[in-house]
């Protein structure tokens, strides 16, 4: 991870996701070695993300209410899902970052990126 001058602030929700991700991966790679990669790499990109947090280049705010965030989320999806088609962690991550107040929402997802924008988040390019 590059050096930033401040941290990066990241869900929890977000670290589930990467790991499940990355785990997954690492399962689809034991069935097919042309899918995924190793359980060797797997276990490499969990260690480089636990080094970030525990050095502070990676900060995980505190959702103190869940229920919260998934009735955004319900709000969110009733008002923009038949429309645009967006998947339920895409909707999450978005009410997670409303929730959370965050000053910039970071995603290389399109339609994430589509809903950031529809609910006033500063997104990244």
């Amino acid at each position: 991870m590059q050096r930033e001058a401040v941290p990066v602030h990241v869900s929890s929700l977000v670290l589930f996701e990467f790991r499940q991700s990355v785990r997954l991966q690492s399962f689809r790679f034991s069935r097919d070695r042309t899918k995924g990669y190793s359980k060797t790499e797997a276990l490499r990109m969990l260690e480089i993300l636990q080094s970030n947090i525990l050095a502070g280049r990676l900060m995980i705010p505190p959702v103190e209410d869940w229920a919260e965030v998934y009735s955004i989320a319900e709000e969110l999806s009733t008002q923009y899902t038949a429309e645009i088609g967006h998947r339920s962690f895409d909707v999450l991550h978005v009410a997670t970052a409303l929730y959370l107040k965050a000053s910039l929402f970071m995603t290389l997802d399109v339609r994430q990126k589509e809903l950031a924008k529809a609910v006033g988040l500063k997104v990244n390019r």
